[in-house]
């Protein structure tokens, strides 16, 4: 008797916990407002207890009351959210990934940034068993024309921005690979666009050539890239979809929410 009723308690607490969840699930599936009986109906809870949910809800500011009688998800929502969100880094969701990645591939998996006209290489996963010397450490930049990443950050710029990169910062090369004519890097950049793959054909350095994917933050915003190096003679195109998956792997963990998948 003793053990049933200290167990007691237990059941009705994760009922109404449950019945919290799903009142604001359905609240969230409306940009509007709803009304109580049709949150009750839609959740199949009887109005008085919906309602009393939902003041408690209310109290603690994750549900709204805009007009008397109506509902909709709460402001403490988004201060939470955000806090969450502070939180996420893209370094922290891509290691273990990026680590996967270069177990299949057995190639340097590179994750880097852009800062201004420059990527910026935030981590790598590696090993002296890739037989590939690494020259750019963490921390390390380079050219956005010239790298895979710094493709994708370029493909998605206006033509106006693109135009003032390259008055800006003359398209150096650095290889007899380098593209360093506009209506060269235009025409490359097309077909980043199409197909949301960019390549280093050794053009950073000679003997390396690379493939990248885009990461994206919760406004489906491009915040990084995903790319692997290997020897020019060694970089398999099999390795191209598990880069792509990789990075959308990365990409939902950051709240990405693309509903094609075509990042």
């Amino acid at each position: 008797m003793k053990n049933s009723e200290s167990s007691a308690p237990a059941a009705p607490t994760v009922q109404v916990i449950e019945r919290m969840f799903a009142l604001l699930e359905i609240l969230a599936s409306r940009e509007e407002a709803m009304s109580l009986k049709e949150i009750s109906e839609k959740s199949g809870l009887h109005p008085s207890t919906t309602h009393r949910i939902l003041n408690d809800l209310a109290t603690g500011r994750f549900v709204e009351r805009p007009v008397a009688g109506s509902y909709r998800l709460g402001m403490r929502l988004l201060e939470l959210g955000n806090l969450v969100k502070a939180r996420l880094s893209v370094r922290d969701a891509a290691l273990v990934p990026m680590r996967d990645l270069h177990k299949l591939t057995q190639q340097p998996v590179n994750l880097s940034m852009r800062q201004g006209d420059e990527i910026v290489y935030v981590e790598r996963a590696y090993s002296e068993r890739s037989g590939m010397q690494v020259v750019r450490a963490i921390g390390g930049r380079a050219p956005l024309h010239l790298t895979s990443v710094g493709k994708l950050f370029l493909a998605f710029d206006d033509p106006q921005r693109l135009r003032s990169y390259a008055t800006r910062t003359g398209l150096p090369g650095q290889t007899r690979n380098s593209i360093t004519v506009l209506g060269t890097l235009e025409r490359e950049l097309s077909k980043v666009r199409q197909y949301r793959i960019a390549r280093d054909n050794e053009e950073l350095e000679l003997g390396v050539r690379c493939m990248a994917a885009g990461i994206y933050d919760d406004q489906n915003k491009l915040i990084a890239g995903l790319s692997i190096s290997a020897p020019a003679d060694r970089l398999d195109e099999s390795w191209l979809p598990k880069l792509q998956a990789t990075a959308r792997e990365i990409s939902t963990a950051l709240g990405c929410s693309a509903q094609d998948k075509s990042f």
